[in-house]
């Protein structure tokens, strides 16, 4: 069933280094587009959905060619704006063996951290839309982004819009603004119908310690009665490109957890979470059972894990495919 899903968030220009090269270690960067938000949208639009972008960027050449990277993935590109300002970018290092990947930003006074609140029209920009999708990162990015995400998820909840909202608390970009990330993002939680955290964020949003998971779940319930599901994964690593994943899904009466996928030699995992939230708001559009909601959307990250870039390049079929254990023969 095909909905129509509002994502806003920066887009960025992510400049990696090659393989796994330290960061300049050789003069060269691989550059791929991504940002939280536009990497909901692009799975979105590739599983069959009307995906629109709201953003922000510069009038000039890089700008247009993000705009064009996302038009050649399906989404709909319409309401992001043009104003004063750069694009943000962020740099990675990929690790190996035992060394983490490292992100380092460079997103300051970029177009979209500089666009005011008001110049997002959301009344017209929600019209016809069944779902809002936010992250944590889009307010952290500075006080304009901030407050049109309180009045984004204020408006959707006036229009009767559901809200999906991605916990992403970034502390470095919070701090860069001085800004009360705890209570904007209760604030933008409360909205939501559909939550991506676990117990962690939890704690940093509310200030709350819970012994696992399933008791900071009750908890948020308890807590936010709009609130009707809970997404999360759990991972586990054995090296920077080896790892297990599992998907979990709660609910007020139950929870549901998919199969374990072990994901030895990793090629990106920048992008799994979204590729995670993608997956899982695709599969809420119909009437799946919830199992194979969680399984769906956990496959869906998993794919993305053996994909470069931020966007996920897959498919329906090819998540069904890996979920039914169709085998790794070449498909002709």
């Amino acid at each position: 069933m095909a909905a129509s899903i509002v994502c806003f968030g920066e887009l960025l220009l992510r400049m990696s280094a090659p393989g796994n090269q330290r960061l300049m270690q050789l003069p060269e960067l691989n550059v791929h587009v991504g940002g939280a938000e536009a990497n909901v949208a692009v799975s979105l639009a590739r599983f069959g959905h009307t995906a629109r972008m709201v953003s922000c960027l510069p009038d000039n050449p890089l700008g247009e060619a993000i705009l064009q990277d996302l038009r050649g993935q399906g989404v709909d590109t319409t309401h992001i704006q043009t104003g004063d300002g750069r694009v943000g970018l962020y740099f990675l290092e990929t690790g190996a063996v035992q060394r983490p990947s490292r992100i380092v930003y460079d997103r300051a006074h970029s177009a979209f951290v500089s666009r005011p609140a008001d110049a997002y029209y959301w009344r017209s920009i929600l019209q016809g839309a069944d779902w809002l999708h936010i992250s944590g990162i889009t307010p952290a990015t500075g006080p304009n982004a901030a407050d049109a995400a309180l009045q984004a998820t204020r408006t959707a909840t006036e229009l009767g819009v559901r809200i999906s909202f991605d916990g992403n608390y970034r502390e470095q970009l919070w701090k860069a603004w001085s800004g009360n990330g705890p209570e904007i993002l209760a604030e933008l939680l409360s909205h939501a119908s559909l939550a991506f955290i676990n117990e962690l964020d939890v704690g940093l949003i509310f200030g709350e310690s819970h012994s696992d998971r399933a008791d900071a779940e009750a908890a948020v319930f308890a807590r936010l009665p709009r609130l009707q599901h809970i997404a999360s994964t759990m991972r586990h690593q054995v090296s920077a490109d080896h790892h297990r994943l599992t998907g979990r899904l709660a609910t007020r009466d139950g929870v549901w957890v998919s199969r374990e996928f072990d994901m030895p030699g990793i090629v990106d995992r920048i992008g799994g979470g979204d590729a995670f939230a993608g997956g899982l708001l695709h599969m809420l559009t119909g009437t799946a059972p919830l199992q194979d909601v969680v399984e769906f959307a956990t496959a869906s990250a998993v794919i993305k894990h053996s994909v470069a870039g931020d966007y996920n390049r897959t498919r329906i079929q090819e998540v069904e495919d890996l979920l039914s254990r169709n085998g790794l023969d070449v498909r002709r």
